[in-house]
């Protein structure tokens, strides 16, 4: 019989609390194993780390205990991929509860698991205690991360087939290694992906005919070292088949069996491929969603003959009724009114159902850009059968843009653009931007604003004001020298309206006030330089002193006749078809047809047509190939200034077609000024002056490949792709040429007229042994030669990669291109970029 019991060691529980856990009290009568289980009772409490009994042999029992510690806090060391809020979670220990043993051991394996959906199965994990005071302790548990485990091996057994390197090309998982071994992402292990390679082996397979592939075992293999595995499939091929008899079984009346077989084009006798029968049966419900069943229920029924091997097919369409569109359901849209996207719908509440129009519906919601990439329009069953909801949630993105666009190149250096936009102003669907552009030979600001539908109506209404600045250069080596300045002012005002569904047509009409000047003290004669030849002062007319003149010897006869003021008067009208698939295209085309008028008023007069077209294919999957193709020709309706110019003046001429490769105005007709060396011959070596004259055609193409990434890497919002450019411009009047091989100067008061100055050709002869035949009080220097470049349409073309990457700081876009034609006098640039940030 128990007589006593005392408790010792216990520092935070009371000693009655202890005996109530061990079950034990005064004048209870016990044995050996009532002892016994009164020790597990009081382990299981996990309160204590030692527990003994004493005094079993005279009746007054000793219970000495040491308790669990309390814990402090709990502390994470060498975990660098998975940081503390990922691993915390996890942790079941907690500051100000009992620590055990069991406990830790349990939470080590959680961190471990963690690790191992990580792929780094050479993960360890150590837990480590610190004694403080008062019975407390600090957990810390030391993480030895280890590196990712990587697919050493994959091998597959049973194949006769297809031969291993062919199955895997199929699988996600590739083999680490190789000699681009450090790009790929997909060579660690991963138990979700295994799972997922078995199933694209059997689709495979199925594609190829084999209906009874299977799997028989998938094991994946640690090796000693826990760094890597080797992953070994053992397959059954199983006999190949052919299509049998292809029927169909329609029950609707206005979808034939004829029209099904039509459809689905399966032919008998040919290999059985189950990704085809996938496909037909898709198309089948996308075109029985044109008639009207928006259910309709499509299904293929294979009978398989294995002694023939053949597998025979009936499409079933079963009978559904046709549907309406009951109600259309909006919803997730905070600052875009509900109208702005209702009437994007193809369809109204009431019509019946047309998987074509809610296809389309779904491409013009998308194409405004004011919402997620992957938006879907959604049908569910209505109140009855023949009723269909049509929903969309729609995740807004910012709408307003804020954006600094820069480029660089040996030639223009740094130009900078600062744009503010808004695309979907207070909600309406309407675009109000300003912008300013600065660089060293082009300032701008411009303001505009467009509403697409004006007055509710589906008509579009904008117009833009605009300040431009536009010094053009030449280029001297490395060094840039203004020639002449372009200053223009005017605005602009443009209507639109849809002629069908995918036809637009759209007016335009332009008021433009342009200036040129060139710099008086670089490009002018001071007659006040040029002594009258009887000595008394400057040369004067008779009407007194002479204004100041062009000097076509430093700024070319071809920009002399350039200055003065012109105002133009312009009316365009264009033309689009436009059946793409959104704000960032993968299927359809885009052609648009333009034609401008100048000469409605005004003193300029040509008519300039653009034709632009450019067409998606999505290709393999997510590969997404473009084809872009542009041109245009002004024809001049005014005769030239001056026989030796051509009719349509420098500043209306195409000059950018837009080649990545090549610079701003990099390509075209121009003019290069050559110096010549003091003995008369041409300084080849030395530096040159080059304008640009631009041109009146030009055309354009372009081949462009977008490149799938990895989900991981498209996350990220990155779209690389690779592009192929080709282009010329061309077709100007060969100006007159300059060839002076000195030039000659007053250097005292008496020699010659303006006339002769101003024709330094004519007043600086050459001897006969090719020295300048100098005039008294006259000094010579170097000329030049000018030669005409350029005016050609054979092409130029460049290759090179971009990326579009939509940062934390805005979308960038930067394109890498390389010239591998071009033309005598073409200038080239290496890369440019576009950033910007949106709000």
């Amino acid at each position: 019989m128990i007589r006593s019991i005392a408790v010792k060691g216990n520092q935070r529980l009371e000693p009655e609390t202890i005996r109530a856990y061990a079950n034990l009290s005064p004048g209870q009568t016990y044995t050996a194993q009532t002892l016994d289980q009164a020790l597990k009772d009081l382990y299981a409490t996990q309160l204590f780390a030692d527990v003994t009994i004493a005094g079993g042999e005279t009746g007054d029992l000793v219970i000495t205990v040491r308790e669990n510690p309390v814990i402090n806090r709990i502390i994470l060391e060498g975990n660098k991929r998975l940081k503390d809020d990922k691993i915390t979670p996890e942790i079941k220990l907690a500051p100000r509860q009992i620590f055990t043993r069991s406990a830790a051991r349990a939470d080590v394996d959680r961190i471990l698991e963690l690790y191992r959906r990580q792929g780094r199965f050479a993960a360890r994990v150590e837990p480590k205690i610190v004694q403080l005071d008062q019975n407390r302790v600090d957990v810390v548990f030391e993480i030895y991360e280890g590196d990712l485990a990587k697919v050493r091996a994959i091998n597959i057994l049973g194949n006769t087939h297809y031969n291993d390197s062919r199955l895997r090309k199929e699988m996600y998982t590739r083999q680490t290694g190789g000699l681009l071994g450090f790009l790929k992402s997909n060579d660690t292990y991963d138990p979700d992906r295994l799972a997922a390679d078995q199933q694209k082996l059997r689709a495979f397979y199925l594609t190829e005919g084999y209906a009874d592939f299977r799997v028989v075992q998938a094991l994946a293999e640690l090796t000693p070292d826990r760094r890597d595995f080797v992953i070994t499939y053992v397959v059954d091929e199983g006999p190949r088949y052919r299509f049998g008899t292809v029927e169909a079984d329609s029950a609707l009346r206005d979808f034939p069996n004829a029209r099904v077989l039509e459809l689905a084009k399966i032919k008998p006798g040919a290999w059985f491929d189950a990704k085809q029968v996938e496909d037909a049966v898709t198309g089948l419900n996308e075109e029985a969603g044109n008639l009207g069943y928006a259910f309709a229920d499509i299904g293929p029924a294979y009978n398989r003959d294995a002694e023939k091997r053949v597998m025979n097919l009936v499409i079933k369409v079963a009978a559904t009724p046709r549907v309406y569109v009951e109600r259309i359901d909006i919803t997730g849209n905070t600052a875009t009114r509900d109208k702005v996207i209702r009437r994007e719908f193809r369809l109204n509440e009431g019509d019946a159902f047309n998987a074509l129009r809610v296809k389309r519906s779904q491409d013009r919601i998308q194409s405004l850009g004011f919402f997620q990439e992957k938006l879907e329009i959604k049908q569910t069953e209505g109140s009855a059968p023949d009723r269909v909801v049509l929903g969309v949630n729609v995740e807004e993105k910012p709408t307003g843009q804020l954006s600094l666009s820069g480029g660089y190149s040996s030639l223009e250096r740094f130009v900078v653009q600062l744009a503010v936009s808004q695309n979907n102003f207070m909600g309406k669907g309407q675009s109000l931007d300003a912008s300013v552009n600065w660089s060293r030979y082009s300032r701008s600001v411009e303001l505009g604003f467009v509403d697409p539908y004006f007055m509710d109506k589906p008509i579009l209404f904008g117009g833009n004001l605009f300040r431009r600045d536009y010094r053009s250069f030449n280029f001297i080596g490395n060094e840039r020298n203004t020639t002449y300045s372009q200053t223009s002012t005017g605005g602009a005002l443009r209507m639109g309206f849809p002629i069908t569904e995918y036809w637009s047509f759209g007016s335009r009409y332009t008021l433009s006030n342009d200036n040129i000047t060139l710099d008086k003290t670089s490009f002018y004669t001071d007659p006040d330089l040029v002594p009258d030849p009887d000595g008394s002062g400057p040369l004067t007319g008779s009407n007194g002193p002479l204004p100041l003149a062009c000097d076509p010897i430093k700024a070319g006869r071809y920009l002399c006749d350039e200055i003065g003021k012109r105002l133009t008067s312009l009316i365009g009208i264009s033309t689009i078809y436009d059946d793409t698939d959104g704000i960032r295209p993968t299927r359809g085309q885009r052609l648009t047809f333009s034609e401008d008028f100048a000469g409605l008023g005004g003193n300029v007069r040509y008519l300039r047509t653009r034709v632009d077209a450019t067409k998606y294919k999505q290709l393999f999957g997510n590969w997404v190939f473009s084809v872009h193709g542009e041109g245009g020709y002004i024809v001049p309706l005014q005769k030239a200034r001056n026989p030796d110019n051509d009719a349509v003046r420098l500043t209306d001429r195409f000059f950018d077609p837009g080649l990545r490769g090549f610079d701003i105005r990099g390509i075209g007709p121009r003019i290069q000024r050559v110096p010549y060396n003091t003995d008369g011959t041409l300084a080849l070596d030395q530096a040159r002056i080059t304008d640009a004259l631009g041109g009146r055609a030009y055309y354009m193409g372009r081949l462009e490949l977008q490149i799938p990434v990895s989900a991981g890497i498209q996350s990220l919002g990155l779209r690389p792709s690779a592009f192929l450019d080709v282009g010329s411009l061309w077709k100007v009047k060969r100006p007159q040429l300059l060839d002076i091989k000195y030039i000659c100067s007053p250097t005292a008061t008496n020699t010659t007229d303006l006339v002769s100055f101003t024709s330094p050709a004519q007043n600086c002869s050459v001897d006969d042994a090719g020295q300048p035949h100098l005039p008294a009080n006259f000094s010579s220097a170097p000329g030049f030669q000018e030669q005409f470049l350029g005016n050609s349409p054979r092409p130029r073309l460049s290759v090179g990669v971009g990326v579009n990457w939509v940062s934390p700081f805005g979308p960038l876009r930067i394109d890498i291109a390389k010239a591998l034609l071009k033309q005598k006098g073409d200038d080239t640039k290496l890369f440019s970029f576009n950033v910007g940030t949106q709000f």
